[in-house]
């Protein structure tokens, strides 16, 4: 994907002068600070900076996670910011996946019941054959009736993300989701990812891997809560190099 094929995609996900702080007074802490983002329709964004820079409380509010103190966060043409609790719980079940580090998998569950989970909480009666569908698009046909703990870390990540796909939510959104995997695991996670975003599914990623993010189409790069350089079709070592930059 080219610099102008970024530049004119619609955006999936548009932040509009956003901050957000934790606690109060002069011991009060702004972890995303004024930031004005897109995040393309169809492309594969990375978000990067050195520890406590605010990067997952980004991922956070433009998820709907979290709301922001400051500013405006819109999903397509629905601003987040206004919705009510209701109305953020249903975009967040409908229109926006998750897929986390820890895979946040129930246990008692089966890989294919942790897939249909999402649409049971959204009143959905889930079809046997939807619910193999999104396993086999993950590689994990053959471990529906499996739970997590016969699994390994990549295959309950690829569950993991399968749950995040099975309501075909406009955006994806990854918090360090190699970042539990062993190096195998986490190419083929990796892998799935970019077919993912080769085939136009939106894709916003947290990590502090610059091989990982330069598997994406550009990776956005945050300093003290705010966004201090970007960089499009980076190879893993421009990406280290310009991380470290912004570590020191």
């Amino acid at each position: 994907m080219t610099m102008d094929t970024l530049v004119r995609a619609p955006a999936a996900v548009a932040l509009h002068g956003i901050s957000r702080s934790y606690g109060r007074g002069p011991a009060a802490v702004r972890a995303v600070d004024d930031v004005t983002l897109e995040f393309p329709r169809g492309g594969w964004t990375v978000v990067m900076g050195p520890s406590g820079s605010g990067k997952s409380t980004l991922l956070h509010l433009a998820a709907g996670l979290e709301r922001v103190d400051a500013g405006r966060v819109m999903l397509g043409d629905t601003d987040i910011t206004t919705a009510g609790d209701h109305e953020l719980t249903t975009l967040r079940r409908t229109r926006i996946g998750f897929v986390f580090q820890s895979f946040n998998l129930i246990g008692s569950l089966t890989a294919a019941q942790n897939v249909a989970l999402p649409l049971r909480l959204a009143g959905r009666r889930p079809t046997r054959s939807e619910v193999r569908a999104t396993l086999a698009s993950v590689g994990l046909a053959d471990r529906a009736k499996h739970r997590p703990r016969e699994l390994s870390g990549g295959q309950q990540q690829r569950v993991a993300i399968a749950r995040a796909m099975v309501t075909r939510p406009e955006v994806l959104f990854a918090d360090e989701p190699t970042g539990a995997l062993d190096s195998t695991a986490a190419r083929t996670v990796l892998d799935l990812l970019r077919a993912m975003a080769d085939s136009g599914q939106s894709i916003v990623m947290v990590t502090h891997d610059p091989g990982a993010a330069a598997r994406a189409d550009a990776v956005v790069f945050l300093r003290d809560g705010r966004v201090v350089d970007r960089l499009v079709g980076a190879g893993p070592r421009e990406v280290a190099d310009r991380l470290a930059a912004w570590e020191n």
